[in-house]
C-alpha cells in the first residue's frame, strides 16, 4: 500500500491555518446565521470555536518567541556591556613612575649648582660676576679654579642624564610592546581606554626624559660660556692691574743657593 505524505508546514501559525481554512470554506460547517454543531459520544464540537482557539495558540506561541528572543538579546547586551566596563588586568604606571623619579634623582645630584633659581642667581653673584680690581692673584686663581670645577661638573652631570635615560629606553620599549598588545586584545571599550592612557603617560615619561637632556646638557653649555665670559673679564682685569702706574716691578731681595743675597 503507498502511504501518502503530508508535507510539514513550518510554524505554529501556519498550522492553525491550514486547519482553519477548510472550516471556513466549507458551506456544510459554517452559515451566515449560525455554526453547525457535531456531537460524538455526547460531546459537542464546534470547528469554528477550535480553529479560533489554534489560531489563539498559535498567537500566543509566537509572542512566547519574541519575549524570548528579546530575553536574549538583552541578556547579550548586558554581556557587551560588561565586556566594556571592564577593567585593564595590567598596569604600566609603576615602571613608567620609576624611570620619572631616577630621571629626577640624577637633575637632584646636580654638582656645585644645581637646577634653582635662588641657587644659581647666588653663584653667579659670587663667582661670575665683576671681578675686583683689588682681589688678590691667589683669589683670582682659586676663583678660576672654582668656575672651572663647576663647568667639569655641569659636563658630567649632563652625561649622567643621558646615560640614565638611555638606560630607560630598553624598559620603554618592553612597556610599549606590552601596553600595545593589551590595547589590541582588550575585551571591551573600557580596557582599550586604559591601555591607550597608559601609552599616552609612557609618551609623556619619554618626553620628560628628553626635557631632562636638555636641560642638562643646555646647564653645562651655559656654564662653558659664563666661565669664558668670567675668564675674559679676569684677563682685562689683570692686565689693567698690571698697565696701572705704581703698580708694576718692584726689586726685592733675592736669596741665592748658597744662602747670600
Amino acid at each position: 500500500m503507498n502511504r501518502i505524505r503530508i508535507p510539514r508546514i513550518a510554524g505554529a501559525s501556519a498550522i492553525a491555518l491550514a486547519l482553519a481554512t477548510p472550516v471556513a470554506l466549507s458551506p456544510m460547517l459554517a452559515s451566515p446565521a449560525r455554526a453547525q454543531l457535531f456531537g460524538f459520544g455526547g460531546i459537542v464540537y464546534d470547528p469554528t470555536n477550535h480553529a479560533e482557539n489554534l489560531l489563539t495558540a498559535a498567537r500566543s506561541l509566537e509572542q512566547i518567541n519574541n519575549q524570548i528572543q528579546q530575553l536574549q538579546n538583552e541578556a547579550q547586551m548586558l554581556i557587551n556591556q560588561a565586556r566594556n566596563l571592564a577593567s585593564l588586568p595590567y598596569s604600566a604606571l609603576q615602571q613608567i613612575q620609576q624611570n620619572v623619579q631616577r630621571t629626577q634623582q640624577l637633575l637632584g645630584q646636580a654638582q656645585s649648582i644645581a637646577f634653582d633659581v635662588q641657587n644659581i642667581d647666588q653663584a653667579f653673584q659670587q663667582q661670575y660676576g665683576n671681578v675686583s680690581l683689588s682681589a688678590t692673584d691667589q683669589q683670582l686663581v682659586a676663583d678660576a679654579r672654582s668656575r672651572w670645577e663647576n663647568t667639569v661638573g655641569g659636563l658630567q652631570d649632563a652625561m649622567r642624564v643621558q646615560a640614565g635615560v638611555v638606560g630607560n629606553i630598553e624598559t620603554n620599549r618592553t612597556q610599549m610592546s606590552e601596553l600595545v598588545g593589551q590595547s589590541q586584545n582588550a575585551a571591551g571599550a573600557l580596557q582599550a581606554t586604559q591601555a591607550g592612557n597608559q601609552l599616552l603617560a609612557l609618551q609623556s615619561q619619554q618626553l620628560s626624559d628628553l626635557i631632562a637632556v636638555m636641560s642638562a646638557n643646555g646647564r653645562s653649555e651655559a656654564l662653558i660660556e659664563a666661565e669664558r665670559a668670567t675668564a675674559a673679564e679676569q684677563g682685562r682685569v689683570q692686565r689693567e692691574r698690571f698697565l696701572t702706574p705704581g703698580s708694576g716691578y718692584q726689586p726685592g731681595n733675592a736669596q741665592m743657593f748658597n744662602g747670600s743675597n
